[in-house]
């Protein structure tokens, strides 16, 4: 029989052998991979190479010294700078003539260059001596215009009539001048000597103009004058119109434009106002 402390052996010895045999069924602890060593190399000017980005900053400079740019290089930027000076100083000196000539033009009337509605403009036509008229010779002075003819059976005449009494209210009342102007709408009736004879009945002032049915036709136009021919049986016809005057300032600029239904003395007060506020604002 066996003893205790023969037991107690045997049993170590078996612990022993099955703790052996465990260790053996398990897989080999993992190991740190071990990679090689890099060496990081600096990107850096160096004195290795070939290229010349990777020589040093100073040796870069004295190869520059030694080989100097061409002469065009220098010369191009110089001309290129010489003209912008040049062009720099035409630009300053033709802004310097414009405000010369504004300053120069000061005694123009600030009423020849406000805005205003397009009224009006150029135009050639003869008077009842036959002589060319323009809108160059109407122009220092005031103007009223009228457009009709001379063979107006009722409105035209009462309308001539209005423009004779408003110069002379005029003149006798507020001490001004102006040009009274007659112009015909039937060139084909109305000769110069014709226009003389009508306007002088009236107020030998009054300037009566005529001209081609093209020139008539091209003057309605610029003023907005309507008229249109009626009844026409030969030579006997009417003419249909509006009946408008036309207050024009030294400028030949339209003023006013007045209807019929002004009296020869409210037309004369209206156009003395214009006058006065035109010479206020020039002097302003």
């Amino acid at each position: 029989m066996l003893t205790p402390r023969v037991l107690k052996l045997s049993l170590l010895r078996r612990l022993g052998a099955a703790s052996a045999a465990r260790a053996a069924e398990r897989p080999p602890p993992c190991r740190p991979r071990v990679f090689p060593a890099r060496s990081n190399h600096s990107r850096g000017y160096s004195s290795e190479g070939g290229s010349k980005y990777n020589r040093p900053m100073r040796q870069f400079a004295e190869e520059n010294e030694a080989n100097p740019q061409p002469l065009i290089y220098y010369v191009v930027p110089s001309a290129l700078l010489v003209f912008a000076g040049l062009v720099t100083f035409v630009h300053y000196n033709d802004e310097k003539r414009a405000v010369t000539q504004e300053a120069q033009q000061t005694s123009v009337p600030k009423r020849c260059t406000t805005n205003r509605p397009a009224i009006g403009g150029p135009f050639k036509l003869y008077d009842t001596e036959n002589n060319e008229v323009t809108e160059s010779k109407l122009r220092g002075n005031w103007t009223l215009m009228y457009f009709g003819y001379t063979s107006c059976p009722d409105i035209g005449p009462a309308e001539v009539q209005k423009m004779a009494d408003v110069v002379k209210l005029l003149e006798s009342k507020y001490g001004t001048k102006i040009t009274p102007l007659f112009i015909t709408i039937d060139p084909q009736r109305d000769s110069p000597a014709q226009l003389k004879a009508y306007l002088s009945e009236f107020d030998p002032r009054i300037i009566g103009l005529t001209g081609s049915i093209n020139a008539v036709r091209q003057i309605a136009q610029e003023y907005r004058v309507f008229f249109k021919k009626v009844d026409d049986i030969g030579q006997d016809y009417l003419v249909e119109s509006s009946h408008n005057m036309y207050l024009l300032d030294p400028c030949l600029e339209t003023a006013r434009c007045f209807g019929a239904e002004y009296e020869a003395s409210d037309l004369a007060e209206a156009i003395t106002l214009e006058i006065q506020k035109a010479s206020k604002s020039s002097t302003n």
